[in-house]
């Protein structure tokens, strides 16, 4: 009996991306927000080619600088593009539910983060992140000022419960007046002053998981953690 071939068939692999591939990816990302990403790009590039060969011709070493020229040309114009997809990313998510959460997920070293929210208003859609660093605790906010206060009240009472001492900051993403807005939240946190060691940190994060509320009635559809920023891209 004849085997059927697309039982013997072997699924293909999926092809493997080449590192200029993501670079590709990432051009269109920024481009896709920034008309002007070409000049940035490939201006910077050229730019420091041109000053390279002028250096060259004035100390006789036309080649070389011309060489180191271009070498940090290319370097200048990836950092450039890392930042372009970087602030476009986070435009093509900022105002989307978990928005915030997708910047928090870019924050590794040093910081203790929830990876969803501690509190959540399922009418509003409105929510409070919280992250344990050097600075202490750090509540950060997703929605209108006049909504999200009664949250970070609720959250701040928790902690003071649970952790009296520990000191507490509060950060809240949007455009009200007195909000920070997404692309500038790690700027925010990273200027926070430090107060506690290492070994609080980790105090604080068995602490708080010792003893966590119940999970949130968080509804389908709003998920967090499906709110991420393109990790290639943002890495160039």
């Amino acid at each position: 009996m004849a085997k059927d071939e697309s039982t013997t068939k072997k699924p293909k692999k999926a092809k493997k991306k080449r590192w200029y591939s993501y670079l590709a990816d990432a051009y269109k990302v920024s481009s896709k927000s920034f008309s002007w990403t070409p000049y940035a790009v490939f201006g910077s590039l050229l730019g420091i080619l041109v000053l390279g060969v002028v250096i060259g011709l004035v100390t006789g070493k036309v080649i070389l600088w011309s060489i180191m020229g271009l070498l940090f040309g290319a370097t200048v114009s990836l950092l450039v593009l890392t930042q372009l997809v970087k602030k476009a990313s986070y435009m093509q998510i900022d105002g989307m539910p978990g928005a915030v959460a997708a910047v928090l997920d870019q924050i590794k070293r040093g910081w203790s983060i929830s990876a969803e929210p501690v509190r959540f208003n399922p009418r509003t859609q409105d929510m409070v992140f919280r992250a344990v660093g050097r600075p202490g605790v750090v509540l950060v906010s997703e929605g209108p000022n006049h909504r999200v206060q009664k949250l970070i009240n609720e959250e701040r009472q928790w902690i003071k419960r649970v952790a009296p001492t520990a000191p507490v900051h509060v950060i809240k993403v949007g455009h009200d007046d007195g909000q920070v807005r997404l692309e500038k939240l790690q700027r925010a946190l990273q200027r926070l002053p430090k107060s506690i060691s290492n070994q609080e940190i980790a105090a604080l994060t068995v602490r708080f998981d010792a003893v966590k509320p119940s999970a949130l009635p968080i509804p389908k559809g709003i998920d967090p953690t499906k709110a991420r920023a393109n990790r290639r891209a943002m890495r160039g």
